[in-house]
């Protein structure tokens, strides 16, 4: 990903003084650091809202209760990891808020426990690779971040599109745990 962020950037410069408008370019470049400025500052009352919002949902045995309410899914879906399912269940109920970042540690954490049960360390257990499909396509109830963002920059209608997220993101969810299951124990050849 790096590469191709380098030959963009590389490519707009090489543009911009091949067409003789590096002042444009110049100008553009310092409008787009501060406008990133602007977003990322815009962006911190929404992160802390949401994280102390996951701490207090933690505090008060919210999460417990969730862990306990989605232990016989998950139990199903990770059945050689059972000590993995209560970091799983925080994870994906980071994600269901739409809080990406603060998903991070309990992803870790419920990949550590994963990998501990794994009996075969150099690859990846078939519950390791559902963790990973189902946590990419996470359900989002509330995507927070998106909505910040469009916020931020000025639109109209910024949480329009919860509806819209919540059923593609169900879609995803459902179809990438049906593959998992699907491909669940074949082995390479």
């Amino acid at each position: 990903m790096n590469v191709l962020w380098i030959i963009m950037i590389v490519a707009g410069i090489v543009t911009g003084i091949a067409t003789g408008r590096t002042e444009l370019l110049t100008d553009s470049m310092l409008k787009g650091a501060g406008e990133a400025v602007t977003l990322s500052i815009s962006l911190i009352g929404s992160y802390m809202f949401f994280m102390g919002l996951m701490e207090v949902a933690g505090e008060c045995g919210l999460v417990g209760a969730l862990s306990r309410g989605f232990k016989p899914v998950l139990s199903r879906l990770f059945p050689s990891s059972p000590a993995a399912v209560a970091p799983i269940t925080l994870n994906l109920a980071a994600n269901f808020l739409g809080l990406g970042n603060a998903a991070t540690p309990f992803g870790l954490e419920a990949m550590k426990e994963l990998n501990d049960a794994n009996r075969d360390k150099p690859k990846a257990s078939d519950d390791m690779c559902m963790f990973i499909a189902l946590n990419a396509s996470a359900i989002e109830l509330l995507p927070t971040q998106v909505i910040a963002i469009r916020n931020a920059a000025g639109a109209q209608d910024s949480s329009g599109l919860i509806l819209p997220t919540f059923i593609s993101s169900v879609i995803g969810f459902a179809v990438a745990a049906l593959l998992c299951k699907a491909f669940a124990g074949r082995k390479k050849s």
